[in-house]
């Protein structure tokens, strides 16, 4: 007798898998895992959810944008119905906080993502008409078929295959979505897919405008993200893996948007340290701990100048390191990650102030870590000292002047976030001027004191960055109506007669 299974959603309809293995998700506050079986799924399976996806992507590229919007709310508001049912499920899964993580600031941000994809798709201006009437040309930006969702595990709602921003952007330009869950939380995946179907059914879009699998073998992956039928891939995750999936992709010719790997550079200026550097220390400490380190945008890298005041910052941010409790990682793989990538740092002679190793007992925990460089040794070992130590975990740079900062900075690869703390009286300009033209092109997006950790839900929010950052400095995965420009193709019309134009062409 085969063993029992959580269904798989496919075509509509809720079904046993046709499975290769499967697996179950920890509960990293106990350190053990979680009952459910989760199903792994075979290359028939995956091919049967992309002709459904394509069947479905005929139907919507037709559809109104009236029509998307109406499923995109009605499934925000499903969502807020069972609210407890998700909050209970993604901290058991997670061991994030019930409050205020989940249920006050993540679920609230993702179902607003939601709408505001809904209010982009019944606007359509996403699609930017162009018509030359002299020549009878027309273009527009079109629904690029089906995308294939690959979420993260460190947000749960936000970034979920079934309902985050890249899910929220691809169904607003009338795509239709295979969600491939997060290993670490396929049951509140699972809770997202249910409710959709439901908004799916209520609202009249094609049942397999959303589906769901969980898991498929590495190979399988790379079929799927290369599948002839596939309009595009969203991916956040580890560099490892989303490298390969995009090579898989690109010998295929098929779009991928990669989110991957960032320590977020923050630059505090002496003047800034020496006006407020106790402060400093604590935004610093609040943010690189924050969620136990597990943001993208987390502050992994500061370059610190060698003087007195940048003495007496370290001194400040590794009392504070020390004195806190380390928070529950997402998982047993991620303390392992951590153990890896510091000692890579410290083989490359950072040295550790604090923390250093992962915590004793049941719970996936490690220990709130600082580790130190000269800008000198940095110099010598760019690349090795760069590596990200997805936790809360912090490397300092001791700068001795502007020039080696710059020199820093230089040897930088890309990143999501980069930051500069300055003297609020301008004592600080012209080294500020020096500096930031070499941190700004490494950069997605440029913060002034404050850090990087906060991703503002927003039309002018730059969620992206140079490689290795993301796979493309072009396109962001937070800030609609930008986020939708991945998931488009743009189509033009030559001589055709206005009666077959598409509606949004027509005069």
């Amino acid at each position: 007798m085969s063993e029992k299974m959580v269904p798989v959603l496919i075509a509509g309809k809720w079904r046993e898998s046709k499975s290769v293995g499967s697996f179950q998700a920890d509960n990293p506050s106990l350190g053990e895992p979680l009952p459910e079986k989760y199903p792994i799924s075979s290359r028939e399976e995956m091919q049967e959810a992309v002709q459904a996806s394509s069947e479905a992507a005929m139907v919507l590229r037709t559809m109104s944008g009236e029509k998307i919007a109406e499923f995109l709310e009605a499934f925000a508001s499903g969502i807020e119905q069972r609210s407890s049912e998700f909050v209970e499920m993604a901290h058991a899964e997670t061991g994030l906080a019930k409050a205020p993580r989940l249920k006050d600031v993540e679920l609230p941000r993702t179902t607003d993502q939601l709408r505001q994809a809904a209010a982009a798709a019944r606007q359509g201006s996403w699609r930017r008409p162009i018509r030359d009437e002299a020549k009878k040309l027309y273009s527009f930006f079109a629904p690029i078929g089906p995308v294939v969702v690959m979420g993260p595990n460190n947000f749960p709602y936000a970034f979920n295959s079934a309902a985050g921003g890249d899910f929220a952007a691809a169904i607003a330009a009338h795509n239709p979505v295979i969600a491939k869950a997060n290993t670490a939380h396929p049951g509140t995946t699972k809770l997202f897919a249910e409710v959709a179907l439901e908004a799916l059914k209520k609202t009249g879009l094609p049942p397999a405008t959303v589906q769901l699998i969980y898991r498929v073998p590495s190979e399988i992956g790379f079929e799927l993200v290369s599948h002839p039928l596939l309009g595009a891939t969203g991916f956040t995750g580890s560099k490892n893996a989303g490298l390969k999936l995009k090579d898989a992709a690109d010998r295929a010719g098929k779009p991928i948007y990669l989110e991957m790997s960032s320590v977020n550079p923050v630059v505090v200026l002496d003047g800034a340290l020496r006006e407020r550097g106790d402060a400093i220390a604590g935004e610093f400490f609040a943010s690189c701990t924050l969620g136990a380190g597990q943001f993208c945008t987390n502050p992994g890298f500061v370059v610190v100048p060698d003087t007195e005041a940048g003495k007496k910052f370290v001194h400040a941010a590794t009392q504070q390191f020390a004195a806190g409790t380390p928070g529950v990682l997402l998982g047993k793989s991620g303390r392992e990650a951590l153990t890896a990538a510091v000692g890579i740092l410290q083989k490359n002679g950072a040295k550790v102030l604090c923390g250093g190793k992962a915590m004793p007992g049941p719970a996936y925990r490690f220990a709130n870590t600082l580790l130190q460089v000269s800008g000198e040794e940095f110099l010598k070992h760019p690349h090795e000292l760069q590596t990200e130590a997805f936790g809360p975990v912090s490397l300092l740079v001791m700068s001795r002047d502007t020039q080696q900062t710059v020199a820093i900075l230089s040897h930088l690869e890309g990143n999501l976030t980069g930051t500069i703390y300055s003297d609020t009286s301008g004592k600080d300009d012209a080294e500020y001027n020096a500096i930031e033209p070499h941190l700004r092109y490494r950069v997605g997006r440029l913060l002034n004191d404050k850090m990087p950790t906060g991703v503002a839900v927003s039309p002018a929010m730059n969620h992206g960055g140079p490689y290795p950052a993301t796979g493309h400095p072009g396109f962001t995965a937070v800030g609609i109506p930008t986020s939708i420009q991945r998931f488009v193709a743009l189509h033009s019309y030559d001589n055709v007669r206005p009666e077959r134009l598409p509606e949004a062409l027509r005069s």
